[in-house]
């Protein structure tokens, strides 16, 4: 039996670049209904304004956004549900420490190739407002270097 090869459909929170200091990413689960599956494969998904905070010793993907799709009915209140993620106690144990510290657990994008959805997550620091307009006059002379050497 060969499977059908679906295109990959990777749902990036583009923000999370401008907004933060990343670290190093990790790649863990989510825990999903049949529905939000489906509407995530189909590209029907956001992480903007989405968080990953701890309760109870566990990691909670707070307001991700997954949109109804044709023929995939998610009701209103399960569209912004929280979800659980799903890693290794060490890892868990590792962001927890990290956000003690006073750094946040940034979600970076939802991974849809192959059998399982996954969340690449990262720990940041919040850029302050001169930092970002530091981040956007690099940007602008990349760009330029780029056309001169073109």
């Amino acid at each position: 039996m060969s499977q059908k090869s679906q295109p990959t459909k990777r749902i990036l929170n583009r923000r999370a670049r401008y907004d933060y200091e990343l670290g190093d990413s990790l790649v863990v689960g989510l825990q999903l209904s049949g529905a939000e599956t489906k509407a995530l494969r189909m590209g029907h998904g956001q992480l903007r304004g989405a968080y990953v905070t701890e309760k109870a010793g566990e990691l909670w993907l707070i307001n991700a956004h997954i949109n109804s799709a044709k023929g995939i009915v998610i009701s209103e209140t399960d569209q912004t549900r929280s979800r659980k993620l799903l890693a290794k106690r060490r890892e868990i144990d590792s962001l927890i420490d990290a956000r003690q510290t006073g750094r946040t657990i940034v979600p970076l994008e939802l991974l849809t190739q192959g059998r399982y959805i996954k969340l690449r997550i990262s720990v940041g620091r919040g850029k302050k407002r001169f930092d970002k307009r530091e981040t956007i006059k690099r940007r602008q002379q990349e760009r330029e270097t780029q056309r001169i050497v073109r």
